[in-house]
């Protein structure tokens, strides 16, 4: 069985990072994801892909993966840099010839 473990991103959503703080390890179906004749959700035959497990740490999701024998994945963590700004600089005067910053 293919897994893949990454950290979340915030949803669009949201503006704080809750619940970006865990790994996350889902397991990629083999089978096909097709309409469903009645309702037309997405449908597939393995019920797999709807596993989310969460752990505290990437080494955990990975020593996890790793006793259970299955193949994974791991995607990098994605740092986001956050530059101090305050807020009067939004109305801060820029003559007209000068970049601002």
């Amino acid at each position: 069985m293919k897994a893949r473990i990454f950290k979340p991103s915030k949803s669009a959503m949201q503006s704080a990072q809750g619940k970006t703080h865990e790994w996350v390890l889902e397991c990629e179906s083999p089978s096909r994801r097709d309409p469903e004749p009645l309702m037309g959700w997405t449908a597939s035959g393995d019920t797999v892909n709807q596993v989310r497990l969460y752990f505290p740490t990437r080494q955990a999701a990975v020593s996890f993966a790793r006793e259970k024998g299955w193949q994974y994945t791991v995607a990098p963590e994605h740092k986001k840099v956050v530059r101090p700004r305050n807020y009067a600089d939004n109305f801060k005067y820029i003559p007209p010839g000068e970049v601002s910053r």
